[in-house]
């Protein structure tokens, strides 16, 4: 899944009976995609570790459930060359949390680590381990691949053909599981519970043993699940704690809302077992059209002539360097079978996309840029802090979400301005907290702990 925000949508308050609900937030830490505004004075490094603190620790004064990373496993090219306009490297997700687990003290943790190349044993251990540190507060976004340019990197090579991808991560997810509770509960004279043996033979893993960290103060770390298909939907519902989305319009996140929800019962599971957090962005202004000049300057930053013809490539598969990003779009149709672009996920059928990109161009008359900055992903709330926090509570309060992840455009700065005047005005209205009521990420998101499986004194 992409993790580009969602569009603006335009939201009035909605009525919903019996106690209020409250808004769940996190914070993703940007550079994996085209948001970041690189040009801004205001950017900073991403990967001095001054960043993430400086991130995390805005998030925290916010009263954010989590921090989350995304990961890279290969830096992406662009016909043949390392594709440099977005990301310059990217650190180890779990070390850098780690890190942070000694600045922070609330803030939840979150990971994205790849099941496709990771074992079971080796990963449930850094997870538990990063539970311990932080007393309660990891997370795993579940993330597969079915990049064979990716596969390259690692020993085996290759890749798992799409349709095995959720197989893996569903074995390795209840793989994990039967690691974390592998342990006795705590008894006297054993304060942190005993190794039991696990053993473990499925398709995808064959394992036994015993495993070496105690059982972490979670149980389980959060499972987060990346993915608005099908497959990902109902992996989400079988296995996952939070859902990491999009989704354009209320009506749409409504409708993703009621489906996934609606998975839950076949797994003997309950709606508020599974938090539904679409990726969205935020422009603030001292009035709404302050806000939306604001937020027309930053997608011109964040789509520039550059980074224009990229978008396009991605698309038509071919070497469109010669064309004016001003002009109209090209003539010839799309490659299909491209391999110009490496490690960045194609969108859809791009024939089809193409020929709705002729159509808008040609109905608006719209340049290669322009024709870009209307289909690509653009800040999903604009407006005066009040707005935004009205369209946010009539947005959960309408069932179309549970929450959000915060994308902003700057490193570290970018959150500074929501959490200093929007989050206070989410607190007035009763949709988010005044202050962290528990210590644990699963006590910020309302989950139940896990049953311990097995466990046995």
């Amino acid at each position: 899944m992409s993790t580009e925000p969602t569009q603006r949508t335009e939201a009035t308050p909605l009525a919903r009976p019996g106690a209020r609900k409250r808004i769940h937030l996190a914070a993703h830490f940007p550079g994996v995609n085209s948001t970041t505004v690189w040009t801004d004075p205001r950017s900073r490094s991403q990967i001095d570790f001054a960043s993430f603190e400086a991130l995390a620790r805005t998030a925290e004064r916010g009263t954010f459930d989590f921090f989350f990373l995304a990961e890279g496993l290969r830096l992406r090219e662009h016909n043949g060359l390392i594709h440099d306009l977005d990301v310059v490297g990217r650190p180890e997700s779990l070390t850098v949390l780690n890190a942070l687990a000694a600045v922070t003290d609330r803030l939840g943790l979150a990971a994205t680590v790849n099941a496709t190349f990771n074992e079971p044993f080796e990963l449930a251990r850094r997870l538990a381990t990063l539970d311990h540190l932080s007393a309660g507060r990891a997370a795993w976004n579940v993330v597969t691949s079915s990049d064979a340019f990716t596969g390259e990197n690692f020993r085996r090579g290759g890749y798992l053909d799409r349709a095995d991808r959720y197989t893996r991560a569903a074995e390795f997810v209840r793989t994990a599981r039967e690691l974390w509770d592998s342990w006795t509960p705590p008894a006297p004279g054993a304060p942190h519970g005993t190794p039991r043996p696990f053993a473990h033979s499925g398709p995808q893993f064959d394992i036994a043993g015993e495993f070496t960290v105690p059982r972490s103060p979670q149980g389980h770390p959060v499972i987060i699940q990346a993915g608005d298909s099908d497959e990902g939907r109902e992996f989400a519902a079988s296995a996952a704690d939070v859902i990491f989305t999009r989704h354009g319009t209320l009506e749409a996140g409504r409708a993703f809302y009621a489906d996934t929800k609606g998975r839950l019962a076949a797994y003997g599971r309950k709606p508020d077992d599974l938090k539904i957090m679409p990726g969205v962005t935020v422009v603030l202004g001292d009035t709404d059209a302050e806000a939306r000049e604001h937020a027309a300057t930053i997608r011109a930053q964040q789509v520039s002539p550059q980074n224009a013809l990229l978008a396009l490539e991605q698309v038509w598969g071919r070497d469109l360097s010669g064309y004016d990003p001003d002009g109209p779009l090209p003539e010839i149709d799309p490659d299909p079978d491209s391999t110009l672009v490496q490690g960045r996920v194609r969108v859809g059928d791009p024939l089809a996309v193409a020929a709705r990109w002729r159509a808008l161009s040609e109905a608006k008359g719209l340049s290669i840029r322009q024709t870009v900055i209307e289909t690509t992903a653009r800040q999903s709330f604009i407006g005066t802090p009040e707005t935004v926090a009205e369209e946010m509570d009539a947005f959960v309060s309408g069932d179309a979400a549970d929450g959000f992840i915060l994308v902003p455009h700057l490193t570290p700065g970018g959150l500074d301005d929501f959490v200093d005047r929007v989050v206070p005005l989410l607190r007035e209205r009763g949709a988010f907290r005044t202050e962290y009521e528990g210590t644990t990420l699963r006590s910020h998101l309302g989950l139940p702990d896990p049953v311990w499986k097995g466990a046995t004194a």
